[in-house]
């Protein structure tokens, strides 16, 4: 009698293992492919903002040439690194860009990664140096 119990028992918990193990190996898989998403989108804002900064410096050092010959530069430098210049201009000796850099793999089909950055000058005042008088 206690046999039969037993194994009634058992068949009803057969296969339970195998569902809880398939449930975990989604649930991973899941977060996975939305780590590896974010990855790719914080790779694409890095390599946005990394193109920006480089063509305003790159602008900014061809400043005294004028704006066709500070933007060209700005947009071979963009160019270069994979990106797209949505806009270059001169503020005085200062040069402004902003940069699109487009998303790659799963995420494609969403708006591209953006940014903004400014170069010029160093202002020369005479400024203490920590430590001096």
């Amino acid at each position: 009698m206690r046999r039969r119990s037993r194994a009634r028992r058992m068949s009803a918990d057969a296969g339970m293992a195998t569902v809880w193990t398939a449930a975990a190996i989604a649930g991973l898989l899941l977060v996975t492919g939305l780590l590896c998403w974010l990855g790719s989108a914080a790779l694409a804002r890095h390599r946005a903002s990394g193109a920006a900064d480089l063509a305003a410096l790159a602008a900014a050092g061809r400043a005294r040439d004028g704006v066709g010959v500070a933007c060209e530069r700005a947009s071979w430098v963009v160019w270069r690194m994979g990106a797209r210049l949505i806009s270059c201009r001169l503020d005085g000796p200062d040069a402004l860009v902003e940069v699109e850099c487009p998303l790659s793999g799963a995420l494609n089909g969403f708006a591209p990664a953006a940014a903004r950055a400014r170069a010029g000058p160093v202002d020369r005042s005479p400024t203490p140096v920590y430590g001096e008088r």
